[in-house]
Order: C-alpha cells, then sequence, then structure tokens
C-alpha cells in the first residue's frame, strides 16, 4: 500500500498483452481472431441473455459482438482480454479494463463474460488472478473497481468471492435497453491485494483439487483463514 503520496505519480494505462497461466491464457482482443470464438463460447444465440446486463445492442450474430467489442476499444475506453485456453488457444471468455484513471491510480474490470468452456473452472479465478496482477503488482494501482448490474445475482457472487467489498448501489444511474439500472459498486484498495492474491494463489494450487478436479477448500475459506491468521 501507498501511504505517502507526496511522491505519487500516474501510472501507465493498463494493457491486454499476453498473460500466461495454468489453466489459462489472456491475450488481445482482436476481432478476426476471436469473435467467432466468442460467439461460439458464449452460445451463440444465447450470447444476449449471457450478456444481458451489459446494456449492449440486441446481437444477431458473430459479426455484430465483434463489431460492439471493436468500437468499445477504438472510442469507448475498453481494453478487453480475451481468455483461452494455453493448449489448444481455444476461446474461452473476456473481460476489459475500463473506467481507467491512471492518475489517480484506478481502473475497473468489467464486461466480464465467462463462456461455457471455462464455466466454474478453476480458469475462471485464474484469469481474475493474472488482470489483478497486472493492476497491483506491475503497475502499482490503488484501486481495482468492479460494477454490476444491482439484479445481477452471479455477478455480486463472483465479485466477493474474488475478495472485492462491496460500496453500495448508485440508484438510477443509466437507462440501458432492459430499462432503468442501479449499478452496485465493488472495490479492491491496493491494501487488500496480498491477501486476495495469496488466496487466490492458495486456491489454484493442485493441491487443492481431489484427482476428480473437485475443489478441497472453497476461495472463501482460504481467505478468511489467511485474514485470521494476520489479526
Amino acid at each position: 500500500m501507498i501511504t505517502d503520496l507526496s511522491r505519487w505519480t500516474p501510472r501507465q494505462t493498463p494493457t491486454n498483452a499476453e498473460m500466461a497461466g495454468r489453466h489459462s491464457a489472456i491475450v488481445p482482443f482482436d476481432r478476426a481472431a476471436h469473435q467467432d470464438g466468442l460467439w461460439a463460447a458464449f452460445g451463440e444465440e444465447k450470447t444476449n441473455a449471457l450478456l444481458y446486463h451489459f446494456g449492449w445492442p440486441h446481437l444477431e450474430s458473430a459479426a455484430d459482438l465483434g463489431a460492439v467489442i471493436a468500437d468499445l476499444n477504438a472510442h469507448g475506453g475498453f481494453v478487453t482480454c480475451v481468455f483461452t485456453h494455453p493448449q489448444t488457444e481455444e476461446v474461452m471468455g473476456m473481460a476489459s479494463y475500463l473506467r481507467i484513471d491512471e492518475k489517480n491510480g484506478v481502473c475497473e474490470v468489467g464486461a466480464v463474460a465467462h463462456g461455457s468452456p471455462m464455466a466454474r473452472a478453476p480458469a475462471a479465478t485464474e484469469v481474475h488472478h493474472l488482470m489483478a496482477r497486472r493492476v497491483f503488482d506491475e503497475l502499482g494501482y490503488r484501486r481495482y473497481e468492479w460494477k454490476l448490474n444491482n439484479p445481477n445475482a452471479a455477478s455480486h457472487r463472483a465479485a466477493r468471492r474474488m475478495g472485492f467489498t462491496f460500496e453500495g448501489v448508485f440508484r438510477q444511474l443509466e437507462v440501458k435497453p432492459y430499462g432503468n439500472r442501479d449499478t452496485a459498486w465493488y472495490a479492491m484498495l491496493d491494501r487488500e491485494w496480498p491477501v486476495a492474491r495469496e488466496a487466490m494463489e492458495r486456491w489454484l494450487d493442485p493441491a487443492n483439487f481431489d484427482a476428480n478436479g473437485n475443489q478441497k477448500r472453497r476461495l472463501e475459506e482460504i481467505r478468511s483463514d489467511i485474514h485470521a491468521r494476520q489479526a
């Protein structure tokens, strides 16, 4: 944690440069290379349901999906990371750095979508470990945010599981295609990251999984133990 800010300087912009893990790899979004794979991973015609809470326009095809992501990267401040299988390079999902504030060392991880190849798999935790490492460990950011449409229960669970802290709801913040959006805010601070990082690393350790690939201990339990040890 940076407590003395007298020598604080703006941070570099997070990039989607390649990152590699045991269960996943992160590569920069490339429309030609990834739109078909993302469309397939998201269930093709089921993509609109999966991305419902994003408030994006209705998508009819992989080309529509690619066009929206490309436009957000070109004009909307998105830096999209595509999640792939480390051996087969199969496209599994995506998330983006956005609302990047280099001056104050703040950015958000958003437009998070885990496709069927990574659903409820270790890769779904590992990719967020990798993205947070870039923000905190490589670039020295002070605050990492996760925001969501308040009725999105699955995103609430994911944010809490990863170690983000709930900070409240901004009511009637936006008008989306689905109607009103009340936005729930979560954040992780630089002083909270070391515990979250250690918990993720211990959860991802192969020793935490049995022969059938089932977890032995939940991520939340591991993080709670670390907090108790430090108390």
